[in-house]
């Protein structure tokens, strides 16, 4: 809810918000579980929209749905509101947006194996270090040559394609084992067998349809539906994380601005790190100090602050924390942790308060103006303007297709890409080599030579151009893509690739 161009999160002593102008300094929403969390993201993913700010979120459980409906009051509502002193108070609907990986509760959303990079999916496969490094020599062939990777049977050829000529690559680019290529191949068979495939191909995802407002000028909220991608955690999260770094890659620098160009809320974000290599855990350190020029704020919502690296707790500077457990030593330890990341407050003990908050209550501190966090407030957090229930499949259908989106995602193209380049590639050897094991006609002695006519020889001008053969397939066909590429491929901060 917005007052005075600023975001009412709820009120203790005094009524907290958190000012838009610091919204890019990111933040964190922790809470056990029922404690509350799901309705502060409803709350503040509200107030962006009402600002113009695009949000988009990830609704793990599927009860985010209902923001598409105006809520309804009911006297444990309005007994709440009464105590915050909130009079105003309207329900209301808001501009929504439907997405999912699998294609059938939102819009389908993809990417290319190219885009994505050998880093990201390399964590997706679960290779191991040697395996990561030979599927980076892949990748890097592939760029070099101007081979698209776009699904995942364009990666499928790849692989097979360097097996298959090791030793020509061996010099220029490193030892690739028929032992690492063929474990690449099975890691991409029990991906496929999850699912995953549906990831990957085109039309792949346009960052900016998420960067868009209704023509009240309400910003759209992207949701994101999880249900049946959450049963796969590491896919779930490393989705996130191609989300993030598209994000960092596509937007220009944009400095402090008045409030964000968009908001991202990244539910269940411990699984962002579970087993993550310490490079990987610091490129996300280092994609979210940066991105918060290019006025994105990103909000990490889990269970416990301590889920979450110190390198990138510290840099969320807006804090939610609703109430922890503390049974054994180390949620007691958690608990401290927490408490100490706030400004305290004399009027109570905060390690105390943790353990004390009801459903609905959050120890909250924001920057204030000058960027200086605020002392922490036991608050009680202000309910939803939206419907806090789920929507029907029929709603979401319907919104589905009044979506000005609709009909952009929802068919798959296969164009031309590595798997059928490589199959010409294939052919061209397959011919040169049989032309090459042809035998050479034999001269018989009963056979005059041949004498050709004396003739006057007028040595031809020189010309630039160079005739064309199938010497060398791979690499005549590497300049024909290189040309409808436009320029050569590199890849950005996490291995994306950046045209």
């Amino acid at each position: 809810m917005i007052y005075d161009n600023r975001i009412l999160l709820g009120k203790g002593e005094q009524q907290v918000f958190l000012n838009p102008r610091m919204a890019n300094r990111h933040g964190l929403i922790a809470g056990a579980t029922g404690t509350g969390k799901t309705i502060t993201l409803e709350v503040m993913a509200e107030a962006f929209s009402d600002l113009g700010v695009p949000v988009f979120l990830a609704d793990v459980k599927g009860d985010i749905s209902g923001m598409c409906r105006a809520g309804q009051m009911n006297e444990s509502l309005q007994k709440r509101l009464s105590k915050m002193g909130v009079t105003d108070f309207v329900f209301k609907a808001f501009p929504v947006r439907f997405w999912d990986v699998y294609g059938q509760a939102g819009h389908p959303v993809r990417t290319t194996i190219s885009e994505m990079g050998p880093m990201l999916l390399s964590r997706l496969l679960g290779l191991t270090e040697v395996q990561e490094g030979v599927l980076n020599i892949v990748f890097r062939i592939a760029d070099d040559k101007g081979l698209l990777l776009i699904d995942m049977k364009d990666l499928r050829s790849m692989l097979q394609y360097c097996a298959q000529h090791t030793k020509d690559f061996m010099t220029d680019y490193g030892t690739m084992t028929s032992q690492s290529l063929g474990a690449i191949q099975r890691a991409l068979l029990a991906l496929e067998n999850e699912g995953g495939e549906l990831f990957f191909g085109e039309p792949n995802l346009d960052i900016f349809d998420w960067m868009q407002c209704d023509p009240a000028g309400k910003g759209y909220v992207n949701i994101l539906h999880c249900v049946k991608l959450f049963q796969h955690p590491l896919l779930y999260s490393t989705f996130i994380l191609w989300l993030l770094s598209e994000l960092f890659e596509q937007l220009p620098e944009a400095g402090d601005l008045e409030k964000p160009k968009m908001v991202f809320f990244f539910d269940e974000a411990h699984l962002l790190f579970n087993d993550a290599p310490k490079v990987l855990v610091q490129k996300v350190e280092q994609v979210v100090k940066l991105i918060r020029s290019k006025g994105v704020g990103v909000y990490f919502i889990t269970q416990s602050p301590s889920d979450l690296p110190q390198t990138v707790l510290a840099q969320l500077s807006n804090r939610v924390q609703h109430a922890l457990r503390a049974y054994t030593p180390a949620e007691q330890k958690a608990v401290r942790a927490a408490a100490q990341s706030f400004r305290p407050n004399p009027a109570f003990r905060t390690e105390d308060a943790i353990t004390d908050l009801g459903v609905g209550e959050a120890l909250v501190s924001c920057l204030d103006e000058e960027g200086k966090p605020q002392m922490v407030e036991r608050t009680k957090i202000i309910c939803p303007q939206s419907s806090m229930s789920a929507i029907d499949d029929n709603t979401r259908q319907t919104i589905i297709r009044q979506s000005n989106l609709y009909g952009k995602y929802d068919r798959t193209v296969d164009r031309q890409s590595a798997y059928e380049d490589l199959q010409q590639i294939t052919q061209e050897e397959e011919r040169a080599r049989q032309a090459a094991q042809q035998p050479v006609p034999r001269q018989t002695t009963w056979q005059r030579p041949y004498t050709p006519p004396r003739t006057t020889y007028t040595q031809p001008r020189r010309t630039t151009t160079t005739r064309r053969t199938t010497a060398n397939p791979l690499n005549s066909m590497a300049n024909t893509i290189g040309r409808e590429v436009g320029k050569s491929l590199v890849r950005g901060l996490m291995g994306l690739l950046k045209f």
